[in-house]
C-alpha cells in the first residue's frame, strides 16, 4: 500500500498523518505551541514505525507551505527535506491558506451553505495584518495570498455581493473591523495534516513534486530579526 505522510508546522500546532489515498492511517498532533522542533522527530518516528509494521510503503511526503511562522515553516521544510532525501521519495507542497479553505468547504457544505459564498482564511501576521486570500466553494483562488491590513473597509467589494466566511488564527483579531452582516466568522480553524490528504493525492497522481534541493517555503514577508532592548538602557 502506498501512503503519503503529510506534515503542517505553520502555526503554533505542529500535525502529522498518514494517508492512503483518503484514508487516515495515523495522525498526532501537539498544540502547545512552539515546540515543533521537539515533537516533530517524534511524531514520525512513531508512525514510520507503525507504517513498518503494517507494510505501508511511505511514496511522498506533503508539506504545507506556507504563509505562516517564519521558524515553524522553516523546521517543516527542513525536517520534510530531510525525509526526502533519507528515503529517496517526492516532495510535495500545499498552500496552507489552501488547507484551511479545504477544511471549512467540505464544513460547509455538509451544512447546506450557499454555494455562491466565499472562504477567507486568515493566519496572524502581527497588529492588524494577517495572511490571507479568497477561494470560492471550489476552492479557486479569487483573490491572491498577501498581507493585508485590516479596517473596516477590507473585503467590502467582496462582502457587497457575497457572503463571506472569515476563520484561521487571523480573523479573531477582524470581528470588531469587519462588520458587514454578510461577514461570517468561524472559531477554531487552524492548518492541519490531517486536511492535506485530498490535495496531497492528486498532487501525487500528477506528479506535482517540487524540487528537494531548492524548495523554500512560503513566508511572503522576510523574517525581521529585532535586537532586544537592554535591561540598562
Amino acid at each position: 500500500m502506498n501512503t503519503i505522510l503529510t506534515i503542517d508546522t505553520s502555526t503554533t500546532v505542529c500535525s502529522v498523518a498518514l494517508f492512503a489515498g483518503t484514508e487516515c492511517l495515523a495522525s498526532r498532533k501537539d498544540e502547545s505551541g512552539n515546540s515543533h522542533s521537539r515533537v516533530i522527530g517524534v511524531f514520525t518516528q512513531e508512525i514510520l514505525k507503525e507504517a513498518e509494521a503494517n507494510g505501508w510503503n511511505v511514496a511522498a511526503v506533503a508539506l504545507s507551505m506556507g504563509p505562516g511562522s517564519y521558524t515553524g515553516l522553516r523546521i517543516g521544510t527542513s525536517f520534510a527535506k530531510g525525509l526526502c532525501y533519507g528515503m529517496d521519495i517526492p516532495l510535495i507542497a500545499i498552500p496552507t491558506l489552501k488547507i484551511m479553505a479545504w477544511a471549512v468547504a467540505q464544513r460547509l457544505k455538509a451544512e447546506g451553505a450557499n454555494g455562491d459564498a466565499l472562504l477567507c482564511p486568515m493566519i496572524d501576521a502581527r497588529r492588524m495584518e494577517v495572511y490571507s486570500a479568497v477561494y470560492d466553494m471550489n476552492l479557486n483562488e479569487t483573490e491572491t495570498v498577501n498581507a493585508k491590513i485590516i479596517d473596516q473597509e477590507s473585503f467590502s467589494d467582496q462582502l457587497a455581493s457575497h457572503d463571506i466566511y472569515f476563520f484561521g488564527n487571523g480573523s479573531t483579531k477582524c470581528k470588531d473591523a469587519i462588520t458587514n452582516p454578510k461577514a461570517h466568522f468561524i472559531d477554531g480553524v487552524t492548518p492541519l495534516a490531517t486536511d492535506m490528504a485530498v490535495m496531497a493525492q492528486e498532487a501525487y497522481d500528477k506528479k506535482e513534486f517540487v524540487d528537494v534541493a531548492y524548495f523554500e517555503p512560503f513566508y511572503l514577508k522576510d523574517f525581521i530579526a529585532t535586537k532586544p532592548k537592554s535591561l540598562f538602557s
